[in-house]
């Protein structure tokens, strides 16, 4: 199937460009990486997504994650609709974000309780709040390459040595917004150990993606995530999980459960809106309890636990709970990324594979990518081929080789050897 002409969404985007600041209200749906322009959307159902010139494509974007259960799923549609009847938005208490607070605390292992907020950047500038309201410190430790939204104290770039301080990656980023923030390289223990043996008893909060999705998806190595339990324990530091990503998606429990590692805290996001505009940050009692009006840590949101994005949440994580569809999907997304690495390596390109539950990347780059130092020698022009020759067959894919792909219940054999087919064509043309 040929998905080349798309001239509707050419002209629409031209038309977006004139009042949009480029084109686009999140630099992840721009193309700049890729070239050409963004599809124009007009609907989504299952595992497909139509654009306005009447061309299907099998989804990989699942609208950067939330959608596991694909689009419009009858359950998650029937239970919004429940909730709009009764109205949009109250600006007080419903008994439907307690019934998701029960939800989430039933199937998360850290969580004792929950606050909703309405993004995933929301909940983490929150949760990093509360961790320096808890311990009374300043200092926090990222990760290099892992993305915690545009939050100012977590959008930064490492400086020139392991410990030093991280800097503004972004003009309007105060160096005093930034200054309490440690960059270090992900999964290097030594970096951790020394960090920890020089600045332990001043640092808040390590934050981390347990498996990363932001510079592709990269999986932590054996021994990692014990090590930063261990230390954070140790040195009475809150270890924060972004879960934003993972949560509800490599696992019911998440990458905590999947992995046998409780955070402090975890942030949690998409999956949990079922496509919805809703954030999460839940934890220990006694940490969560410093939020107010409990305790004096302030943060509140007018439209944080909306009921219809709430009835969405409910509906999305009770579907995954009954139906229990991650051992398919990871049989699912094991099959496809076999078939991907044949292709790859029948066409002679330089490329590693990583995957984790129902995410998954194709990196080019013959390098296996653990840090962000390994992932920035990806061949991005080979990617942006790849991703407009997949384009083309109709293989709607993240227009960023540093992006994860993810795979939904609703996709068939017929969609993974279609995507496969596709895949081998491509790889062979870019050669």
């Amino acid at each position: 199937m040929s998905c080349s002409r798309r001239t509707q969404s050419e002209r629409e985007f031209a038309r977006a460009l004139k009042v949009i600041p480029g084109g686009v209200n999140s630099p992840a749906r721009a193309f700049g990486a890729v070239g050409g322009h963004p599809l124009i959307i007009d609907r989504g159902e299952g595992q497909y997504l139509y654009d306005i010139d009447g061309n299907r494509y099998i989804d990989f974007v699942g609208s950067w994650g939330p959608h596991i259960l694909g689009h419009r799923h009858p359950r998650v549609i029937s239970r919004i609709e429940e909730a709009l009847k009764k109205g949009t938005s109250f600006g007080a208490p419903t008994l439907l974000e307690t019934e998701l607070a029960e939800l989430v605390a039933e199937l998360v292992p850290c969580v004792e309780k929950v606050r909703m907020v309405n993004s995933g950047t929301e909940a983490a500038m929150s949760a990093i709040r509360l961790a320096r309201g808890f311990t009374g410190r300043d200092k926090i430790i990222k990760f290099a390459g892992c993305y915690h939204g545009h939050v100012d104290s977590l959008l930064v770039q490492a400086g020139s040595g392991a410990l030093t301080l991280g800097t503004p990656s972004s003009p309007g980023i105060p160096q005093g917004c930034t200054a309490d923030t440690v960059v270090l390289e992900y999964n290097d223990l030594d970096q951790i150990r020394d960090t920890f043996a020089q600045q332990g008893d001043q640092i808040a909060c390590l934050i981390l993606e347990p498996v990363v999705g932001n510079m592709g998806v990269v999986l932590p190595e054996p021994g990692f995530l014990e090590t930063i339990r261990e230390l954070c324990s140790k040195n009475g530091t809150v270890f924060i999980m972004d879960e934003v990503m993972t949560g509800f998606r490599v696992g019911l429990g998440g990458a905590q459960q999947r992995f046998g590692i409780t955070p402090d805290i975890c942030m949690l996001g998409k999956v949990i809106g079922g496509g919805m505009p809703v954030g999460a940050y839940g934890g220990k009692s006694e940490i969560m309890d410093t939020i107010s009006p409990v305790g004096t840590v302030y943060q509140a949101g007018t439209l944080s636990g909306n009921p219809i994005a709430m009835a969405s949440g409910i509906a999305t994580l009770e579907c995954l709970k009954e139906t229990n569809p991650y051992p398919q999907l990871e049989e699912n997304t094991q099959r496809l990324t076999e078939g991907l690495r044949s292709a790859a390596t029948k066409a002679g390109s330089p490329h590693t594979l990583a995957e984790c539950g129902s995410m998954f990347t194709l990196f080019f780059n013959p390098d296996k990518v653990t840090n962000y130092t390994i992932s920035a020698r990806n061949d991005v022009e080979l990617f942006a081929r790849y991703f407009q020759g997949m384009l083309d067959r109709g293989i709607y894919l993240p227009c960023s080789q540093f992006e994860a792909n993810f795979t939904s219940a609703m996709m068939t054999d017929d969609d993974i050897n279609q995507t496969i087919q596709a895949a081998g064509e491509v790889l062979q043309e870019i050669a």
